[in-house]
């Protein structure tokens, strides 16, 4: 029998008695974060977004823990395009994304919440949310930790669900992964008409010498990839996808996130056992 008589697990759909009743109980939280921006021609700009927001809601009913609404804004200035083109993308600053995150979080832990978990769904995010981590537990003890739920260079255990080969970048933007997610989430929302098949190619403006793979930042050259440049996305992929989407299905999604939602919660249950005591509770900064 499931542990409390809440409507959801999400915390937006729940009252503050509802709140109470859970950290009498428990002390964890989860906070999606993702981001809006291009996918390609055939996936809505809030692929990231569902990725999160999937992965949260089903671990936090596998867990019974809570999850807040997700964070749809992140940080993606490599996906904003030219002035006027229309691509839709909205980026946040890094120091805006951070702020953010750091004032979610001190909010959850004035509240009473100990352990919190930010679920990703956009793989930029990671880039610039370890000093957001470090300063949440140099500043109130708390325990905090940073879930990648999507598979790019590394496919873990979704590795046998794709059938992409690694060569063609079955986890990347647009491509087998996160078309098979949408489709698991809204089929509505996926047009496979206008998918293309796209790998990534190498800026015009390196060397010949250098060779760019995939939509990491990550340039090899003499076989070795220690450069890093900041690239636009359209630099290395006019369509904005890489990879090939046209061997993704809704049950090939719907695996996925079912294996990344029992990863999760599995991991929490491990979380609880973790001794915390937070020693700077009260989010006395909160209006500066």
């Amino acid at each position: 029998m499931p542990k409390f008589d809440f409507p959801s697990y999400c915390l937006g759909d729940l009252s503050w008695v509802d709140i109470q009743e859970y950290l009498r109980e428990k002390d964890t939280v989860l906070v999606p974060v993702a981001s809006l921006e291009q996918h390609g021609r055939h996936l809505p700009l809030s692929t990231d977004t569902i990725t999160a927001l999937e992965v949260s809601r089903r671990a936090a009913e596998q867990a019974e823990v809570l999850y807040t609404p997700v964070m749809w804004a992140g940080y993606s200035p490599q996906h904003l395009g030219h002035v006027g083109e229309g691509l839709g993308t909205i980026t946040l600053r890094a120091s805006t994304f951070q702020a953010v995150c750091h004032d979610i979080a001190r909010s959850l832990i004035h509240h009473g919440f100990n352990r919190l978990i930010f679920v990703a769904g956009h793989g930029s995010n990671v880039k610039v949310i370890d000093p957001v981590l470090r300063k949440l537990k140099y500043e109130t003890g708390a325990f905090v930790g940073y879930y990648k739920a999507y598979a790019e260079r590394y496919m873990g255990f979704l590795k046998g669900l794709l059938e992409n080969p690694e060569a063609e970048t079955p986890g990347w933007h647009g491509s087998e992964l996160e078309t098979s997610q949408v489709l698991a989430h809204d089929a509505r929302l996926v047009r496979m008409d206008r998918a293309i098949r796209e790998r990534t190619r190498t800026p015009e403006w390196l060397p010949g010498a250098f060779v760019k793979q995939d939509g990491a930042p990550d340039v090899e050259f003499q076989g070795y990839q220690y450069f890093v440049f900041p690239m636009d996305h359209r630099e290395f992929s006019p369509s904005g996808c890489i990879g090939n989407p046209f061997t993704a299905t809704r049950e090939k999604g719907d695996e996925a996130l079912r294996r990344f939602a029992r990863h999760l919660a599995e991991a929490l249950a491990e979380f609880a056992r973790v001794p915390v005591k937070v020693f700077n509770r009260e989010f006395v900064d909160r209006a500066l």
